[in-house]
């Protein structure tokens, strides 16, 4: 297979998304071996140092294992790969080899959200539901001013996530939020119908602050899928 050279500028960056990329097209396939550092070396044109790592990388998101005698054997990233493959490949703007990535981590989205807004009406302390109103006022103040209030509608799900006392859903609203103010790579004009719902909002915090866990979840599930349903111009 051949590699294209790389810019010297963070060689091992390129070294590590073209190799990437090749795992999870399938132009290496589970049970492959790579070839060995000194080839790709010579492939790339950098030095083993840069392979070294680059493989590295791979081996953290769960592509690639390296096996006793130092070979280096792809894995079938459906099996092994967890959420930081989706946002490597969302921040860079490449895709996964299967449609609609952005709709799947929107739903993803939604269904941890949800859940999040049922559980921190019923679990929420004091403080947190205290201060909850007054955090959907600041957002609502920034219309129509969407990458602000996208930056917000961050901030007020964070709240929600943290009040659900839930460690698995905070850390998977982590990943679905690192690096980039939306989830993954979305635009907030994407997201525009669900942002621009600031009464949603208000009826969404008013249940969680009254402690009614199925109401809360009711509004979470029409503001967070606003953006699956609503056409895109």
């Amino acid at each position: 297979m051949a590699f294209a050279p790389v810019p010297r500028a963070s060689v091992s960056d390129h070294v590590f998304a073209q190799l990437r990329d090749a795992i999870v097209s399938g132009r290496y396939r589970p049970e492959d071996t790579l070839p060995g550092e000194r080839e790709l070396a010579a492939a790339f044109a950098v030095n083993r140092h840069a392979v070294r790592e680059a493989l590295r990388r791979l081996q953290q998101l769960g592509l690639v294992r390296v096996s006793q005698g130092g070979a280096t054997r792809v894995l079938d990233w459906r099996v092994h790969a967890g959420l930081d493959l989706a946002l490597s490949l969302a921040q860079s703007g490449d895709v996964l080899p299967v449609e609609n990535l952005v709709r799947d981590m929107l739903e993803m989205r939604a269904c941890i959200g949800v859940d999040a807004a049922r559980l921190c009406a019923e679990r929420a302390p004091d403080e947190l539901r205290r201060n909850l109103v007054a955090m959907v006022e600041e957002f609502a103040a920034l219309a129509p001013d969407l990458p602000a209030m996208g930056e917000a509608n961050i901030a007020l799900w964070r709240r929600i996530v943290n009040g659900s006392g839930n460690t698995a859903y905070l850390l998977a609203f982590n990943s679905l939020v690192a690096g980039a103010v939306a989830v993954g790579d979305v635009p907030p004009e994407r997201r525009a119908a669900e942002l621009l719902d600031v009464a949603g909002h208000r009826r969404l915090a008013e249940a969680i602050v009254t402690g009614r866990g199925a109401d809360a979840g009711r509004e979470a599930y029409d503001l967070l899928t606003a953006a699956l349903t609503t056409p895109i111009t």
